[in-house]
C-alpha cells in the first residue's frame, strides 16, 4: 500500500514539474521500478549476511517514513536544481535526471523491505523455500489494489500529498512495531535491545501522527516555493485538487492564469484591467471566425474554452439558440468563476447554455444530440489525453453529431511560414486526419492554425467578404473582434501557400524527417489544388494519420515542445520516429543465439549457465509484459474515458487484484518441485493472451455503451494481471532450484521483474505506443513471452536433469 500510494502521489507531483506528457509518466514509473529493483537486489545481498532481519526491516520502515515526505517536498523544489529560465518547462534530459535522482532513496528502501519481509515470513513458518517471497508478492499485489482503489475514490479528495505518504508510511512502521513487540515477547534473549529499537520506531510513528495537523501548512508553503521557482514574478493565489489533477491559480498584476497539473489551461483578466483585451482577443478570434464559417449556427457544442472567453463570445451571436458546454472538471469551473470576467460568469448562467460536467470525448460518443457547429478548444495534443481530440476516430464521431451542413472547428500551434519539420508535421497530421472524416478542410492562421471542416461544399468560405457579411448581418457587438479582421486572417497568398504545404506534406515515407517543400511562388486556388490531389501520392498514414491506437499526433507535438526547450535532445525524438516494427526479430534472434552459445559452453563449464539465463530472461519478460499491457490498457481506456481517475484507478486495482490471485494459485505448486514446465506454460499463456488483447481491444473500444466498454476492459485487465501474477512464484522457485539460496532467489526474481517493467515503461510509453501503435505493445509482449517459452524449453532439455525437488525443512 505504501508503494502504490507513494508511486501515485509522486507521479501526480512530478507531472506538474514535467509538463504532464505520457513520456514523463514512462520516465517516472521507470525510475521508480528501477530503484525498487536495485533495492531488492541490495536486500538480497544483505539478507544473506544479516542475522537479525527485523532490525533491517525496522530501519527500512523508519527510512521510508522520513524519506517519502522529503521526496514529495523535493519534487516541489526540483526546478531549483536546474538552470532553467523562469516559466520554461524542464527539458527531457532534466526530466530523466530529476526522476532518477529523486526516486532513489525511498525506492531503494522499499525494495530492501520486500526481501526482508519475505525472509521474516519464511523464518516464521520454518520453510526453506521461496514461499515467503511468493506470499509477500501476493499480498503486495492485493495491497496495491486496495490502496489504488482507496486513493482514487476516497483519499485523494480529503488528504494532501504529505498526509497521504506520511500516513501510509506510518502505517507500515506501526506494523513493524507490532512485529518487534511480538518478537521481544517470544524471545527473551536481547529483549532489552529489541524493546529499545521498537520504542524508537514507535516514537517516530507518534511524531509522524503529531505532525499531521501541520502538514496542511507545509503543503501550502511547498506550493508557494514551487511557483516561486517556476514564475517568480507571479503570485500563487489558490491551489485546489480535483479528480483531474491539481488546479493552481496564479496572478500577475491584473492577469490570472490557471494551471492544471502543470499545464497552462488559460489566462484571463477583468474587464477593467489593462490586460483584458490582450487576453480576450485569441478567444474572440476563434469563436467569431468559427461561427462565421456557418451560415446559421443555432445549436453549438463547445468542448473546452468556455472559461477563457469562447463561450461568452459565442453568445454574442443572436442566431445562437443553444450551447452545450462540456467541461469535465467541476472544481475548475467553481474555482475560475471567482476570477474570470463578469461577462464570462454571466455566460455560464445564461439560459441558452447548458454546462455538462463530463469528458468531451465520452459525451460525443454517447449523446444523440446533433449540432450545427462543434468547437474543440483544447490545448495541442502534447499528451495522449489531449491527443484523443485529434484522432480520426474522434473526428468521425464528431461528424456523426453534426447536421449535414455542420462545421467542426479546432486548431493547433503553428508558425507563419510552416518551415520547421516539427511544426509542419504536427499541422499536416491534423489536416490529413481531418480529411479522413470530412470532405472539405480549410486551414487558416499564422502563429496559431485554425482548421475548419465540413462535408457541405458550400458551407466553408475562404472569402473574407463572405465572412464579413455573415458577421455584420448578425449585428454582433464584440469589443475584442472586428469584422475587418477577416481580411487580415484570410490574406490570399499566405492562405493558399499554407494549404498547398499541408496538402502536399506527408506523402513520402521520409516526409516526417524533412522540411516541407516550398511549393510554387503563386499557388493555385484551393479548389484547383484539391482537383489535382488525385495525381499526388497517397498520404503516408504511419506518420500523418493520427488515431486512438497509433497516437502519432501526440509524438509530433512532443517533438515540437522539446525543440523549444531542448533543441539538442529533440534530435533523440526525431530518431525514435525511425523505429520499425521488424527490428524486434534480429533482437529475438540474438536472444536465441545467446541461449545456444550458453548451452554449448555449459557442457564444459557449470552446466547450468543456459538455465540461469532462461529463467532471468523469463522473469524480465514477465515484468516487461506486465508494464506494456498496463500501458496498452490505460492508453486505450483513456481514449474513451479521458481523465476519469476513478475508473482508471479501478482498472489498475483490477490488474493488481488479478496479479495477487495469480500468485495465490501457483505458489503452492512451487513448494514441491522446481516448476519449470508450469513456468513455460504460463509464458505461453501470457503470449497468447497478449495477442488476443490486440485483437479484442479495438472491439471493446468501439462498443456503443460505456458500461459494456468498462466491463470488457475490466475482464481483459483482470485476466492480464492473473496470468502475469502466476509467473512470479514459479520463477522464484526455479531460481531456488538453481542456486539453493532462498533470499537470493526472492531478490533476484523481484528485482529482475521490476527491471523488465522499467524497460517496458520506457519502450511502450515513449516508442512503441506513439510510433508503431498501442496494439504493437501487445504484440511486443506476446513475442517476448513466446521467446521466453522457447528458451525455457531449450534449457530444460539441457540443464534441468537433477535436483528437481525443492529442499524441505530439516
Amino acid at each position: 500500500m505504501v508503494s502504490q500510494i507513494g508511486q501515485v502521489v509522486l507521479l501526480r507531483e512530478l507531472l506538474m514539474v514535467f509538463y504532464g506528457s505520457e513520456l514523463s509518466i514512462g520516465i517516472i514509473l521507470a525510475s521508480w521500478m528501477f530503484w525498487v529493483g536495485v533495492g531488492s537486489w541490495a536486500g538480497m545481498v544483505l539478507a544473506e549476511r544479516v542475522r537479525r532481519p527485523l532490525s533491517i526491516s525496522a530501519g527500512a520502515a523508519a527510512g521510508v517514513l522520513l524519506l517519502l515526505p522529503a521526496t514529495v517536498l523535493g519534487s516541489r523544489l526540483l526546478r531549483g536544481f536546474f538552470d532553467v529560465v523562469p516559466g520554461e518547462y524542464l527539458s527531457f534530459s532534466a526530466t530523466a535526471l530529476g526522476s532518477v535522482l529523486l526516486m532513489a532513496p525511498g525506492c531503494l528502501l522499499i525494495g530492501v523491505q520486500f526481501v526482508f519481509v519475505a525472509r521474516l515470513w519464511r523464518e516464521q513458518t520454518g520453510a526453506c523455500d521461496t514461499s515467503g517471497g511468493a506470499k509477500t508478492y501476493l499480498f503486495e499485489a492485493w495491497g496495491d489494489a486496495i490502496a489504488g482503489t482507496l486513493f482514487s475514490l476516497l483519499l485523494v479528495h480529503y488528504l494532501n500529498p504529505f498526509h497521504l505518504v506520511l500516513g501510509a508510511a506510518a502505517l507500515m512502521a506501526a506494523t513493524v512495531v507490532g512485529l518487534g513487540i511480538r518478537a521481544a515477547l517470544r524471545h527473551p534473549g536481547r529483549r532489552t535491545v529489541k524493546l529499545i529499537g521498537v520504542a524508537a520506531l514507535a516514537l517516530l510513528v507518534v511524531a509522524a501522527a503529531g505532525a499531521f495537523p501541520y502538514l496542511g501548512r507545509l503543503d501550502d508553503l511547498a506550493y508557494q516555493e514551487q511557483w516561486r521557482l517556476f514564475a517568480p514574478d507571479q503570485e500563487l493565489v489558490e491551489t485546489r485538487r480535483s479528480k483531474y489533477g491539481t488546479i493552481s491559480v496564479v496572478r500577475r498584476e491584473d492577469q490570472y492564469s490557471f494551471f492544471q497539473s502543470g499545464h497552462l489551461a488559460f489566462s484571463t483578466a477583468e474587464e477593467d484591467a489593462v490586460a483584458y483585451q490582450l487576453e480576450e482577443s485569441p478567444a474572440a478570434e476563434f469563436a467569431h471566425f468559427a461561427l462565421a464559417q456557418h451560415r446559421s449556427p443555432r445549436r453549438i457544442l463547445l468542448i473546452g474554452g468556455g472559461l477563457r472567453g469562447v463561450l461568452r463570445e459565442i453568445l454574442r451571436h443572436p442566431v445562437v439558440e443553444q450551447v452545450d458546454y462540456v467541461e469535465p472538471d467541476v472544481v475548475m469551473v467553481e474555482t475560475a468563476s471567482r476570477y474570470v470576467p463578469r461577462e464570462t460568469r454571466a455566460a455560464l448562467a445564461s439560459p441558452r447554455v447548458e454546462v455538462i460536467p463530463t469528458d468531451g470525448r465520452l459525451f460525443v460518443k454517447e449523446t444523440d444530440r446533433t449540432y450545427d457547429l462543434i468547437l474543440i478548444d483544447v490545448p495541442d495534443p502534447a499528451t495522449a489525453v489531449l491527443n484523443r481530440f485529434y484522432t480520426t476516430e474522434f473526428f468521425h464521431e464528431a461528424a456523426e453529431r453534426l447536421e449535414s451542413d455542420g462545421v467542426l472547428a479546432t486548431g493547433v500551434t503553428s508558425t507563419s511560414d510552416l518551415r520547421g519539420s516539427a511544426v509542419v508535421n504536427q499541422n499536416a497530421t491534423v489536416y490529413h486526419t481531418l480529411r479522413t472524416a470530412f470532405d472539405h478542410v480549410l486551414p487558416v492562421g499564422d502563429l496559431f492554425c485554425y482548421f475548419f471542416a465540413s462535408n457541405d461544399p458550400d458551407q466553408l468560405s475562404a472569402d473574407p467578404e463572405v465572412l464579413r457579411h455573415r458577421f455584420a448581418d448578425r449585428a454582433v457587438e464584440a469589443e475584442a473582434f472586428s469584422e475587418w479582421y477577416f481580411h487580415t486572417l484570410l490574406e490570399e497568398a499566405p492562405l493558399l501557400r499554407r494549404h498547398w504545404i499541408l496538402l502536399h506534406h506527408g506523402r513520402h515515407p521520409e516526409a516526417h524527417r524533412t522540411t516541407p517543400e516550398t511549393g510554387p511562388l503563386f499557388p493555385a486556388p484551393i479548389a484547383e489544388q484539391l482537383a489535382g490531389e488525385a495525381d499526388l501520392p497517397p498520404v503516408y498514414e504511419r506518420y500523418f494519420i493520427n488515431s486512438d491506437f497509433r497516437p502519432i499526433g501526440y509524438f509530433h507535438s512532443l517533438v515540437l515542445w522539446n525543440r523549444r526547450v531542448d533543441r539538442e535532445r529533440a534530435e533523440i525524438f526525431r530518431r525514435i520516429l525511425n523505429v520499425r516494427g521488424w527490428w524486434i526479430w534480429p533482437i529475438i534472434g540474438g536472444f536465441l543465439l545467446l541461449q545456444l552459445v550458453l548451452r554449448a559452453a555449459g557442457r564444459r563449464l557449470t552446466g547450468r549457465a543456459d538455465a540461469h539465463y532462461a529463467i532471468l530472461f523469463t522473469i524480465f519478460t514477465t515484468g516487461l509484459a506486465t508494464m506494456t499491457l498496463q500501458i496498452t490498457l490505460l492508453f486505450a481506456f483513456q481514449s474513451i474515458y479521458g481523465f476519469v481517475y476513478e475508473m482508471i484507478g479501478l482498472i489498475v486495482a483490477m490488474f493488481m487484484a488479478g496479479l495477487g490471485l495469480g500468485a495465490a494459485l501457483t505458489r503452492r505448486r512451487a513448494l514441491v518441485e522446481v516448476p519449470v514446465r508450469p513456468l513455460a506454460f504460463i509464458q505461453l499463456c501470457i503470449a497468447a493472451f497478449a495477442f488476443v488483447i490486440a485483437l479484442v481491444l479495438p472491439l471493446a473500444a468501439a462498443a456503443g455503451a460505456s458500461w459494456i466498454t468498462f466491463l470488457g476492459f475490466s475482464v481483459i485487465t483482470f485476466g492480464g494481471g492473473l496470468m502475469n501474477g502466476a509467473g512470479f512464484p514459479l520463477a522464484a522457485a526455479c531460481c531456488m532450484g538453481l542456486n539453493r539460496r532462498t533470499e537470493k532467489s526472492t531478490g533476484i526474481a523481484y528485482g529482475t521483474e521490476l527491471f523488465g517493467a522499467c524497460v517496458g515503461a520506457v519502450l511502450a510509453g515513449a516508442v512503441v505506443a506513439p510510433v508503431i501503435g498501442i496494439l504493437a505493445c501487445c504484440v511486443l509482449a506476446g513475442i517476448m513471452n513466446s521467446t521466453a517459452f522457447v528458451l525455457i524449453l531449450v534449457s530444460r532439455n539441457a540443464s534441468w536433469k537433477t535436483n528437481n525437488k525443492m529442499p524441505q525443512p530439516g
